[in-house]
């Protein structure tokens, strides 16, 4: 059976066009696997904790040698590792926050990059390879070629280079300028930021194919 993790980190609620998107991708799985089975973490509403320095020394000691806090913060990264494990594909909303990605995508990556569970320690081979990771990116202005911020986005080139080390490959699916609706400043660039929400839609709409049941 077909399995989706659908994860959301936006702190904008009902009013976040990166959560707006990432649930069209998971309505648009849905239609393509019936059947299939979703597990939703949002990591806006309910965020992870930050290693400190008992969860990084877990990533270092042997389990039989763990403290308390090091055992808890360890049994967190299985669970969360195994979350990935066990979809066939992820879905994840990323919206562009201080130039950067989300301190709460952060964290839910720190954890992923475990030892034994999501890399081999000794080859350094990623082993949550073979899953489709689609990551649906946000960005408040423009930052495209020739765009005076051009290059001004590090979440995207952020999680495509610290996710590698575990077999994931990221597909980025992308809508700028979301800002434009609500900053004055941007009133002009409306129609651009339109064109780039319906280019995503569309992309969005096409990533599954559904599948015909029998009667």
């Amino acid at each position: 059976m077909s399995h989706l993790l659908h994860i959301d980190s936006s702190i904008q609620g009902d009013r976040s066009v990166s959560r707006k998107l990432s649930a069209r991708a998971a309505a648009v799985w849905r239609e393509a696997h019936p059947g299939g089975t979703v597990t939703y973490r949002d990591l806006g509403r309910s965020p992870l904790p930050h290693l400190d320095e008992a969860g990084g020394l877990a990533r270092m000691t042997p389990s039989q040698d763990h403290t308390p806090a090091q055992a808890a913060s360890w049994a967190l990264t299985e669970r969360l590792t195994e979350e990935v494990r066990q979809a066939d594909t992820i879905v994840l909303g990323l919206p562009l926050y201080n130039y950067s990605a989300p301190s709460s995508v952060k964290a839910w990556v720190d954890h992923l990059i475990a030892p034994g569970l999501a890399f081999d320690p000794v080859t350094r081979e990623g082993l949550l390879g073979g899953r489709e990771f689609v990551v649906v990116a946000t960005r408040g202005g423009g930052y495209g070629p020739g765009a005076p911020r051009e290059g001004w986005d590090h979440a995207s080139p952020w999680l495509s280079h610290v996710i590698s080390g575990t077999g994931l490959e990221p597909r980025f699916i992308a809508a700028e300028l979301t800002l434009a609706e609500v900053d004055p400043a941007m009133a002009e660039l409306i129609p651009m930021a339109a064109k780039s929400l319906a280019q995503a839609e569309q992309e969005i709409d096409a990533l599954w194919t559904p599948v015909d049941v029998a009667v």
